[in-house]
């Protein structure tokens, strides 16, 4: 029986994400695992066309953040936005050849099973992983991904507690895959005469709390304070009323309206890409932030705060062993953390140069799947039997039955264009619009009134 694809044909990949971040992962791992490596080069006769598919919810990215993503090669005019049902009919309908799952657990979980029920003569090789530290829900998580044809780990570091969890159930750990975060890059740091740049990296979620996050402001306010001649920036990932990966009630940009004495002339607040930011950074600063990684990479000097503690919740404790555990006390007073190298070899950030061949194994396993006549069925760990208290509640937040087929009236085509399609757009983005309300305004009222 011939192999699943033809060499004469393009290498057709659909990455479906459900955030920016999440979208920048995707698109830059379906770049990493169809490109050829220095040694084995693909045929120049195989094309990759790559389609993006954004699924719809509350962190559906908008414009101006795929813009920031920056570039990750792949043509705007093939992204667009769908239903998990709308995905599941283009995938039996356009026939790709791979799918990169950059989701949440849950909803790889529902794909994973929606893809099963199509049962496709060819199905596509299903690949998912995480879109960087992977400090919580780390049994959940993993579970939730497993049944696809490759979960990547970022790191051995990773990978080998990817396996742990996987045999410690029982169930089949063949499928993780070594590899690396697909957007670290850029050009080493160099000093220059006269450029002293602070970033501290923000997130949505961590910390949690308003004190905490006022904390953290003031500090940074203060430190540029404190060296009126240092550019200090805070790295914001959204703009109010967007959503990210994870839900930011509290943005900085708020707090910092609020702030007793306002701003000094040597701070600012910036957006735009990562890599970008970091080509004009002298240190990083984050309590967790995937960032952190991106700079080690670069060899720019980082901090990782302790002065909330470390914690789990906070996500600090990955880096315990890195050497780079601090307090805004240390850095205010000109000390610079100095990387474990020995740490930084487990965790994937590979600044010996051996980068450029991190996704060599995770190719070549996508390669020899793509070579087989036939893939086996799709079988997640979860099932009817497994878990049939949990997993129909998953799948039916993305409308499959406990099957995984659609629901009743799920399946309906999507409207494009006219009056109609018009008014659908424009109730969904009302309804975003309303949601992104409720949680940026009206629940933390909610609970500060709960608190009293």
């Amino acid at each position: 029986m011939p192999p699943r694809t033809s060499r004469t044909t393009a290498l057709r990949v659909a990455v479906l994400a459900d955030s920016d971040t999440r979208w920048k992962w995707g698109a830059l791992t379906a770049r990493r695992l169809t490109a050829g490596s220095p040694d084995a080069p693909r045929e120049a006769d195989r094309p990759v066309e790559i389609s993006g598919l954004l699924l719809r919810g509350r962190a559906t990215p908008t414009a101006r953040q795929l813009a920031e993503v920056g570039d990750v090669g792949v043509e705007t005019g093939r992204v667009r936005e769908v239903t998990a049902v709308e995905f599941l009919h283009t995938v039996r309908d356009e026939g790709y050849d791979v799918v990169v799952l950059a989701l949440v657990g849950g909803a790889v979980q529902a794909m994973l099973h929606g893809l099963a029920t199509l049962r496709l003569p060819a199905r596509p090789v299903v690949v998912t992983g995480y879109v960087g530290v992977v400090y919580e829900k780390l049994a959940d998580g993993l579970l939730l991904r497993h049944g696809a044809d490759v979960v990547l780990a970022n790191s051995r570091h990773d990978a080998e507690r990817f396996r742990a969890v996987y045999e410690g159930v029982g169930a089949d750990a063949s499928a993780v895959t070594e590899a690396a975060l697909p957007f670290l890059g850029g050009a080493p740091h160099l000093p220059q005469e006269g450029r002293d740049t602070v970033v501290f990296a923000a997130q949505p979620s961590v910390p949690a709390s308003r004190a905490d996050r006022t904390y953290l402001l003031r500090r940074l306010v203060e430190h540029a304070r404190l060296h009126p001649d240092r550019e200090v920036l805070l790295k914001l990932r959204s703009k109010p009323g967007e959503h990210t990966t994870h839900i930011e009630e509290l943005p900085y940009q708020r707090l910092a309206e609020r702030l007793p004495g306002g701003l000094p002339p040597n701070f600012r607040l910036v957006y735009g890409h990562m890599g970008e930011v970091l080509d004009r950074t002298d240190l990083l600063v984050t309590v967790s932030s995937t960032a952190a990684l991106e700079s080690l990479h670069r060899r720019i000097p980082t901090a990782v705060l302790t002065d909330l503690g470390v914690r789990e919740t906070l996500g600090n404790h990955h880096f315990i062993g890195s050497g780079l555990l601090t307090s805004w006390d240390r850095l205010d007073g000109g000390s610079h953390p100095e990387p474990d190298e020995k740490w930084l070899a487990g965790q994937g950030v590979a600044a010996d140069g051996t980068y450029d061949t991190s996704y060599d194994t995770a190719r070549a396993r996508v390669d020899a799947l793509l070579a087989e006549p036939r893939l086996p069925d799709l079988a997640p760990y979860y099932t009817p039997a497994t878990a049939p208290g949990y997993l129909p509640g998953i799948l039916a937040r993305h409308h499959l039955a406990p099957d995984g087929r659609p629901l009743p009236g799920a399946a309906a085509p999507r409207e494009t264009g006219g009056v109609r399609g018009a008014v659908r757009d424009a109730v969904r983005e009302a309804a975003r619009g309303a949601y992104r309300q409720g949680v940026q305004r009206v629940a933390p009222v909610i609970r500060r009134m709960g608190e009293l």
